[in-house]
């Protein structure tokens, strides 16, 4: 992956395909800049490596909640970005056109895959309360019955369009899933900077379900000598569980190259004793040892047994890259 983007890109230059859609900026707050981007497709086809999703949206590109482990930071290289800390910084705020999200939505629901939103940035992060791309998406999705779709966030603010997902989830199958990682809010802080803190996730969890809309916890990643202990798992689970959650899925941390240097940075500074223990965990994969993952694996397992909520590994989604059987009902 890294000797194929070396030979596209070149360092603080935007690659050719995304040169002519960068617009100019649009907005300026909290030391962030907002940028148009003028979108080829917004609901994009995956062609790639075995996913548990056929389609992706994604209505920001770079994101202010800052996760020290965000995989997604080298996808601002091919706009020539290539300081890591402008990923949080310089965000852009795709155009978006209702027939077109339309017709691509229904052609998504004809292949009979997942269409998933915010597999790389997050969909409601700040910039959604004042752009409300977002927003758009899922009405344009209301108009395309039959459609299975999920939605990724780790902000409240999606609870603003609870009664928008409940309608749409009359007529196709969504689920919103909130990722939470520890329950502690000092430790969220530091690895989250900009995200709620958990307790207001779990709430925003508790409002999507009294409203009828299935929310599903995500523990994503689980980060070795973090949040990897078996009080913290449960905690989240039985949190999930009392929120009214319809499950829970889990996936160790993956360091691809751009985002291990970030994250390896960040554990000097913060958490300096585990700079090791990670060195040998990720010495020869951006996955972690296989040992150490299995071990992880079934502790969630067995807790979410001992609560009584049902969980699945990431691995447990099918590759969704055959199309299934479409439904009738629509």
């Amino acid at each position: 992956m890294t000797t194929s983007r070396s030979q596209t890109i070149k360092p603080g230059v935007a690659s050719p395909g995304m040169a002519a859609r960068l617009g100019h900026t649009i907005d300026e707050r909290r030391g962030v800049e907002y940028h148009e981007l003028h979108a080829k497709d917004l609901v994009n086809k995956l062609n790639a490596r075995p996913m548990p999703f056929g389609w992706t949206v994604n209505p920001y590109r770079g994101c202010e909640l800052a996760c020290r482990y965000c995989f997604a930071r080298y996808t601002h290289e091919f706009l020539g970005l290539n300081d890591p800390a402008e990923f949080e910084r310089k965000i852009y705020v795709k155009e978006t056109d209702r027939a077109r999200l339309v017709a691509e939505l229904r052609k998504a629901r004809r292949s009979g895959q997942l269409v998933a939103m915010g597999t790389a940035t997050d969909p409601y992060q700040p910039a959604e309360a004042k752009f409300e791309v977002t927003r758009r998406v899922l009405e344009a999705a209301r108009e395309v019955p039959g459609l299975s779709l999920s939605i990724t966030t780790k902000s409240t603010l999606v609870t603003r369009d609870a009664d928008l997902l409940r309608e749409i989830g009359a007529a196709s199958d969504v689920t919103v899933n909130l990722s939470i990682t520890t329950t502690d809010p000092a430790l969220a802080r530091r690895l989250e900077p900009r995200a709620p803190r958990p307790d207001l996730r779990f709430g925003a969890m508790r409002e999507l379900a009294r409203a009828g809309v299935a929310a599903r916890l995500f523990i994503m990643p689980i980060l070795p000598g973090l949040t990897d202990d078996e009080p913290n798992l449960r905690s989240l689970l039985v949190l999930a569980r009392d929120a009214g959650a319809i499950g829970a899925e889990s996936n160790v941390l993956f360091l691809r190259p751009g985002t291990r240097e970030t994250f390896f940075q960040f554990l000097a500074v913060d958490f300096p004793r585990l700079v090791p223990e990670y060195e040998r965990l990720y010495r020869r994969s951006a996955y972690a040892r296989p040992d150490y993952v299995r071990e992880v694996e079934q502790r969630v397992r067995s807790l979410a047994a001992e609560v009584g909520l049902s969980a699945r590994r990431r691995a447990d989604r099918p590759d969704q890259r055959a199309p299934r059987q479409l439904s009738l009902v629509w």
